[in-house]
């Protein structure tokens, strides 16, 4: 399937206030590396070392997934940031260029995801569930998730359209519910998220990569993406 040309587009990644962002840092300089854009917008907390990137504060007050949710409105919301943009996370790595442009992913069937964290019951996994009972009364009644750890187009006014339908949903798989009314199709790939500090669940050839906190300062996929991208890039004083 053809990618997203995305030179035009800005990056959005919502960012929570952490002592030194190093996640953030290394998708920073993945992303000068091998995903062309226009500008980077960061929705919350700055990091201190940051620059020549976009920044809109955030007050971030409620839970994790409704601090992401108004961080996402507020880029929506901001004349400055392109119609289009790629939605990205502060852990989201792409390791190698992409030629063909940013190919839209998905995960497949929100009901297949279900029943993979049925084993995991939480707040999770029930925003999972009301998210698909939403986008079943709105027609979708087979959706599918978008719920992976890679960039996403994302148009503003059809994301804001997405939050105020979901906006009474206490945990809105946000990325699903747009990623449906949009129409966007795409590729359905395995999650990319590599949990664990052990050297498996990728490889050299992989094009994108994510990690949790603790397999990234302790674990071998770390060190794979800190050796990929050693030097600093234009987001970081004193970068290219």
């Amino acid at each position: 399937m053809p990618g997203v040309l995305v030179d035009d587009m800005d990056i959005v990644v919502p960012v929570r206030a952490v002592p030194r962002a190093e996640q953030l840092r290394y998708a920073l300089r993945s992303w000068a590396a091998n995903l062309p854009h226009r500008r980077v917008w960061v929705v919350g907390h700055r990091p201190p070392w940051l620059t020549d990137a976009g920044h809109i504060p955030t007050v971030q007050d409620g839970s994790k997934y409704r601090n992401t949710t108004a961080a996402v409105r507020a880029a929506c919301l901001h004349p400055e940031v392109s119609q289009t943009f790629l939605l990205c996370n502060d852990d989201f790595f792409v390791m190698h260029p992409l030629p063909g442009g940013m190919p839209v992913l998905h995960r497949g069937p929100v009901r297949t995801v279900e029943a993979a964290y049925a084993a995991r019951p939480g707040e999770y996994l029930e925003g999972m569930r009301q998210t698909r009972e939403l986008l079943t009364d709105l027609g979708h009644p087979e959706p599918l998730s978008y719920e992976l750890h890679v960039p996403l187009p994302v148009d503003r006014d059809g994301m804001l359209d997405a939050l105020d339908l979901g906006g009474h949903l206490p945990v809105l798989h946000k990325r699903t519910l747009y990623g449906n009314l949009a129409g966007l199709g795409g590729e359905e790939i395995a999650d990319v998220k590599i949990l664990h500090r052990a050297p498996r669940g990728y490889g050299a050839g992989d094009r994108f990569l994510s990690t949790m906190p603790d397999s990234f300062t302790n674990g071998a996929v770390g060190r794979h993406i800190r050796e990929a991208f050693p030097q600093r890039c234009r987001y970081e004083r004193g970068g290219r």
